[in-house]
């Protein structure tokens, strides 16, 4: 009896595959067979040295007339639920109750109880799923496999990301499964307008990457570009998101980054309702959004929670500190070498008192320092965070009083590194940006003086000018002047004035809300 429905049933899936093949749907050089044997020599030939792959010989029914295989990685699946809904079924099935004909539809509908099962009828394919979560069902006669969706692996709780750690607002960040980051995504943009696209990076590492857009506000240029440059990436592994930040970068040599990227969920929703792409990578808590403007790096998520006189208060400062931080020491050298006239009297003497005694000449004296910065900052990053942060700080004031005790520093010379180490970290997104021109800054201003710092704020002006970000003007909405879009750039207006999408990012729905939703008093009642 069952050796008739074997054979009916391979004659029907092997007529499906011979229509497929004919079409050119099915990868032709690993099919899975209807020889439960060859497909099972087949797997233990291929993971034979792996020590994690649990194979299960199994026979469907009481009186044990079908065979069936499993296969799955140890850790990556779920075995409760493989265990009760998939296995304990099937051994328990009692054949008498069903005709022999139904018993492939029976196994589908009534014995399988799993939230997810799909047939895949190419090993390579199935292989692939494997090596993600999805166990395997092989049953003999059958010339498919039973995926069974029972993912499941240990994950890291969602908490509040580290480096965007804010007042007031959400304080949930994204963590290494993708699935749970783009649920968190949803959890924000309940509409089905928002649009999450996925697909396989990394030739070794098949590493899933889901692309998220809003249909109806994102140009649909961007969207089509974003996807042509991932199709584009070769290469054996995609480990986090910094390895396709460089494979899609727009201006690849310049220091200036033309993508975001965030680890607040709230942050990639209201990107996404701008009219921007976020790209999820798998095993990274960062996601990046594209295009991305200048500006955003001076605009934090609580920005939109507190008032809008105390945040634009906020830009400022974080304006001015970044210029602060890139430029403090580079003018301290350029005055001190080549313009003491521009300083006070008093100020030049007692200047002049404090170098006394100093063996290094200023410009070697500024890089020392910020070198030292630099050491500190890192050794403060690397080591285990509750000594990282003494180190960083003890170390900073033993070094720094003990060098200008012994006369190799001035004494301006640390105050004037401190505020600049100090308001670097203001502007975050730009934080590498800003030690990067710290150094380019003094040596041009040792070697030039003003008229070399001038000369190089133009030039890096006319750079920062000519990047795009795929497509859109970096420095919008200053080049291209744009004057409407200046209410949420150095000032942050009130919410309700922001009735209209950025236009230099090519929405086509730039309508954001209604107008007139200015709160006002009720009026006097006659």
């Amino acid at each position: 009896m069952f050796k008739w429905l074997k054979r009916k049933a391979t004659l029907a899936v092997t007529k499906q595959l011979d229509l497929k093949k004919e079409e050119g749907t099915v990868d032709q050089q690993h099919l899975v067979t209807s020889d439960l044997q060859h497909n099972v020599a087949y797997i233990k030939g291929l993971f034979q040295a792996s020590s994690d792959i649990v194979f299960r010989s199994i026979s469907i029914g009481k009186n044990l007339e079908v065979n069936a295989f499993l296969v799955a990685v140890d850790g990556l699946y779920d075995k409760v639920a493989v265990n009760e809904n998939v296995l304990k079924p099937m051994m328990n099935l009692d054949f008498q109750d069903i005709e022999e004909t139904e018993l492939l539809t029976y196994l589908e509908k009534s014995i399988f109880s799993i939230s997810s099962i799909n047939k895949e009828s190419s090993m390579e394919k199935g292989i692939a799923l494997l090596m993600k979560g999805d166990p395997l069902l092989f049953i003999d006669g059958i010339n498919s496999i039973y995926v069974l969706g029972a993912r499941a692996w240990e994950a890291r709780a969602i908490d509040e990301p580290v480096t965007e750690v804010t007042v007031r607002g959400p304080r949930e960040g994204f963590v290494e499964t993708l699935r749970t980051n783009t649920s968190m995504l949803r959890r924000k943009i309940h509409h089905p307008k928002l649009q999450i696209q996925q697909m396989v990076l990394g030739e070794m590492s098949q590493t899933d990457i889901a692309i998220a857009y809003i249909d109806g506000i994102v140009d649909p240029g961007i969207v089509a570009e974003v996807k042509e440059r991932l199709q584009r990436i070769k290469i054996d592994a995609v480990l986090d998101s910094g390895y396709i930040e460089e494979f899609i970068n727009d201006a690849p040599f310049s220091i200036f980054p033309t993508i975001a990227n965030t680890e607040r969920p709230d942050v990639v929703a209201a990107r996404l309702l701008e009219g921007r792409v976020a790209i999820f990578i798998d095993g990274s808590t960062t996601v990046l959004t594209v295009p991305h403007l200048m500006v955003e790096s001076f605009q934090y998520a609580e920005d939109y929670y507190l008032r809008p006189y105390y945040v634009t208060l906020l830009r400022l400062l974080r304006m001015s500190g970044f210029l602060v931080t890139t430029l403090l020491p580079a003018i301290y050298v350029a005055f001190e070498d080549y313009h003491k006239e521009v300083f006070p009297t008093e100020l030049l003497i007692s200047l002049a008192a404090s170098r006394e005694g100093v063996p290094f000449p200023l410009l070697i004296e500024v890089l020392l320092m910020l070198v030292i910065f630099e050491w500190l900052r890192e050794a403060g990053v690397r080591m285990p965070r509750p000594v990282g942060s003494a180190v960083a700080i003890v170390g900073a004031l033993v070094i720094g009083e003990a060098a200008v005790s012994a006369g190799i520093i001035a004494a301006p010379t640390v105050i004037v590194i401190s505020l600049s180490a100090i308001t670097g970290f203001l502007v975050r997104g730009l934080a590498e940006v800003a030690t990067k021109l710290r150094f380019l800054y003094v040596l041009t201003a040792g070697i030039f003086g003003m008229y070399g710092i001038m000369l190089l704020i133009s030039v890096l002006l006319l750079h920062v000018a000519s990047l795009r970000s795929f497509g859109v003007p970096h420095m919008a909405p200053v080049f291209p002047l744009t004057w409407r879009e200046w209410k949420d750039f150095i000032v942050r207006a009130p919410l309700w004035a922001f009735d209209r999408r950025p236009g230099t990012l090519g929405t086509t729905d730039e309508i954001r809300q209604t107008k007139g939703l200015k709160p006002q008093p009720p009026k006097d009642q006659e």
